[in-house]
């Protein structure tokens, strides 16, 4: 299997809805409006808008003038699409043309039925990719992540974003996926499968990428697939990468706990620890044959929570085991996705990059791939 290809990158510049987390205070965004005037009211002007109802018009993420592979990919990293596809709607439209879709995935491992948005950079269509894998970002809300996911929408920027910086040469051009967080919501389920509850945890590791896998060209290789979550959301994608560092390589982790606290957890404390972060990164540590897991948290200088980070860095993550950890603090960021966004620009996006794969152009094309800029 041929090596990553060099990524040509700057380096990096130096709640209500979940009971017992004192220090939010302040639900992010989307949970913020829905706590206001209650999600009865939200939920009909949302529908009005395809914001998750799926009502816009059929989508496809492949070109429609490329036709089938004849064989498979030389590329034995490479795993094109296997199939069966699912029906797409539009559910965004960046301004560069791109389209976010939305579909209803039955998860076969889960049990559990939810949406989930997927958005491919305007790489993905380009005719020098027709045959490579692209990175996917699994990217989580904070909040109830339900009955949507608060990342789907092209007012927070995540996905103009990065655009942006791929074009600066500072960020891979992930597949963003965006699946609810939690089955409800009237409780957070720790992205966990709690014993008697809706199966989270096996939705967020095995289903949703596998839904991934059968409509898009991926990496087999772990180093092709990364979480990013903010608040609640962090947690979950800190847990999962931590959980199943042999699927998982990387995350940003914004704003997050690094402790299991929902009250569903109430008479399975065994489970619970199970789905400890800071237990998964202990056990981590003592594997010899430990995979690399590097982890990129985020903090709004105006938040609380910074000094629970740090002390995960330096318990875990100094880079002399597994895991390598860093924590960016955002200058008069707060508890939300706007301040989240704005450190992924700054540094957390493009140092994730730096450790996971991306798209190798065709041999035709190699030699008149643009070249890449080195900062921005």
């Amino acid at each position: 299997m041929p090596p990553p290809r060099p990524l040509h990158l700057s380096p990096p510049p130096p709640p209500s809805h979940r009971p017992r987390r004192p220090r939010r205070k302040r639900p992010l965004l989307i949970g913020a409006v829905i706590a206001a005037v209650g999600l009865a009211a939200v939920l009909p002007v949302l529908a009005h808008l395809d914001a998750f109802s799926g009502d816009g018009e059929p989508l496809s993420f492949d070109s429609a003038d490329r036709p089938a592979p004849a064989s498979a990919p030389a590329d034995a990293s490479v795993r094109m699409p296997t199939g069966p596809r699912a029906e797409f709607r539009t559910a965004g439209t960046l301004a560069d043309g791109t389209k976010i879709g939305v579909t209803t995935l039955h998860g076969r491992k889960s049990g559990f039925t939810g949406k989930v948005w997927v958005w491919a950079p305007k790489e993905y269509y380009e005719d020098r990719y027709r045959d490579s894998a692209f990175p996917v970002l699994i990217a989580l809300p904070g909040g109830p992540g339900y009955p949507m996911n608060y990342w789907m929408g092209t007012d927070l920027k995540l996905q103009s974003t990065l655009s942006d910086m791929v074009t600066a040469g500072r960020s891979r051009p992930f597949l963003v996926v965006m699946p609810v967080l939690n089955p409800d919501a009237d409780h957070y389920y720790d992205g966990s499968d709690i014993p008697g509850q809706p199966k989270m945890g096996t939705w967020m590791s095995d289903d949703v990428p596998d839904l991934v896998k059968a409509n898009f060209r991926t990496f087999t290789t772990r180093d092709g697939w990364a979480f990013m979550g903010s608040s609640s959301g962090g947690f979950v994608g800190l847990k999962q990468v931590l959980q199943h560092p042999d699927r998982f390589a990387a995350v940003i982790a914004s704003g997050p706990d690094t402790r299991p606290d929902s009250p569903l957890w109430r008479g399975h404390e065994k489970e619970m620890r199970a789905n400890d972060p800071e237990r998964l990164a202990q056990r981590l540590t003592a594997r010899p044959d430990a995979p690399p897991v590097h982890i990129e948290f985020q903090i709004g200088s105006e938040e609380g929570g910074r000094a629970a980070l740090e002390r995960f860095v330096r318990k875990y993550g100094d880079g002399t085991g597994p895991i390598t950890a860093r924590l960016h603090v955002i200058q008069n960021g707060g508890h939300n996705a706007k301040s989240y966004v704005q450190g992924m620009r700054e540094a957390t996006l493009e140092a994730i990059s730096k450790v996971l794969r991306g798209p190798a152009p065709a041999a035709e094309h190699q030699d008149r791939a643009p070249a890449r800029r080195t900062g921005p």
